[in-house]
């Protein structure tokens, strides 16, 4: 969030360019179609924009750049620069200079061309994405700050081609939080969208768990026994000062926020057996919203906070259920499978995922909030645990393990487009999508 900022303090000023010719406003791409395709885009190589400059490197380096970032989506098809047509010495980089029925003949529907101009101190770009079928401009931005700023240069038009097509941004500016074991102990880490900037949070030689950002984005609750107990604690992500919010006897582990930040549910042992509360952050006051003899733990809020979601063991296994938000009308979710549990709520409120047992591993799952038949989006020998929605309900994190390896994956909604995002020998456990950083 910091290097975004500073990126726009260094005039990073994201002028639309050349006023004069057209820039389309239309949303083109349904990408939550069930007959949604990939798109197929091209991406030319960068050209100088001042005669002479010497930098050979990065006319291939914008290019590629830009091309592997669009592809980390999911909605684009990259096209490989061996089927181009057009003369890329003789075109330029604007639609007067682009011979459009080039791109077309290769099946291009979308085509980005840019330029630079870097002396040293300074990086100027240009960046422009045309739709390929009509001939015209669809975005055109211009780029100033230093050199070492061409990375967020690249991101921040990948975002912009999204907004474009999409009607949304992307996820460019979020973070996913997630837990990653050394021996004996865990620490709270936390990394970009496309994988790069990995950032270890928490440092304590202590087991540290179930990380839940807050919703602007600045916090981070999570359970440490760096004390010895189980208790819960608030970092500031700018700061970095922490501090212990929860501290009962037994166990305590976080749930979700409330939109403003002000709520927290918890859930938590002090009254004997796990029950679920609601607590207010500011002054700690606890509401009890499950009464119980069984397990109630993991509770999670609908987008429009009138109900959660979590998991109970009272039927005589563990199971997803639903309450409203004061505790009242619980009723069960699955009826499938004998071991339910970490149910995350979609942010477009229709759908929840979860992950169930199925033939000794776990594997994750989504249904209708109003119930249904599962639908299950992972497979084969590895165990997928932990879902967590990107903030616009397209992605999915997860865990995952087996083979001797343990990852953090993305996968879109449907359980298509998995890459990893991080993997290692060591348990990477528990991702938690940050909201959008910016």
């Amino acid at each position: 969030m910091q290097e975004l900022k500073r990126l726009a303090i260094l005039t990073l000023v994201l002028l639309v360019l050349f006023g004069a010719e057209r820039v389309s406003g239309k949303v083109y791409i349904d990408i939550d179609s069930p007959s949604f395709q990939k798109f197929p885009i091209a991406v030319t190589d960068f050209k100088p924009l001042r005669p002479g400059q010497a930098n050979v490197e990065l006319p291939v380096w914008f290019s590629d750049t830009l091309g592997r970032s669009l592809a980390l989506t999911g909605y684009f098809h990259v096209l490989d620069e061996r089927a181009f047509l057009e003369d890329q010495a003789q075109a330029g980089i604007t639609a007067e200079g682009t011979r459009f029925s080039d791109w077309v003949t290769i099946g291009a529907e979308y085509l980005v061309k840019g330029g630079f101009q870097e002396d040293g101190r300074e990086l100027i770009t240009e960046f422009r994405l045309f739709d390929v079928v009509n001939g015209e401009l669809v975005v055109g931005k211009r780029y100033s700050g230093k050199p070492d700023d061409k990375n967020r240069m690249v991101i921040q038009f990948a975002s912009e081609i999204l907004q474009a097509l999409t009607g949304e941004a992307g996820l460019f500016d979020t973070r996913i939080a997630f837990v990653k074991k050394s021996g004996s102990s865990a620490d709270i880490h936390t990394i970009n969208f496309d994988g790069s900037d990995l950032r270890k949070i928490t440092n304590y030689g202590a087991l540290t768990l179930s990380p839940r950002w807050s919703p602007d984005g600045r916090a981070l609750a999570f359970t440490s026994y760096k004390d010895g107990n189980p208790d819960v604690y608030l970092r500031d992500m700018a700061s970095g000062a922490t501090q212990k919010i929860v501290s009962y006897a037994g166990m305590n582990l976080p749930g979700s926020w409330s939109r403003d930040g002000g709520r927290l549910l918890l859930a938590l042992s002090r009254d004997g057996n796990q029950e679920i509360y609601d607590m207010n952050v500011g002054n700690r006051l606890l509401q009890r919203l499950t009464r119980d003899f069984s397990i109630d733990v993991s509770p999670v809020r609908s987008p429009d906070e009138r109900r959660i979601a979590f998991v109970s063991n009272r039927g005589g296994s563990p199971q997803i259920y639903i309450m409203d938000a004061d505790g009242g009308n619980v009723r069960r979710l699955t009826y499938e499978g004998n071991y339910n549990t970490s149910p995350a709520w979609s942010p477009r409120g229709k759908k929840i995922a979860y992950e169930g047992s199925v033939d000794g591993r776990f594997q994750i799952f989504i249904i209708d909030a109003e119930g249904g038949s599962p639908q299950q989006l992972t497979f084969g020998g590895s165990s997928h645990e932990s879902p967590s929605w990107s903030p616009d309900g397209r992605y999915l994190a997860c865990s995952a393990h087996g083979y001797g390896r343990s990852r953090i994956e993305i996968m879109s909604a449907n359980g298509q487009n998995v890459r990893v995002l991080h993997e290692g020998n060591e348990g990477c456990q528990s991702p938690f999508w940050s909201p959008h950083l910016r």
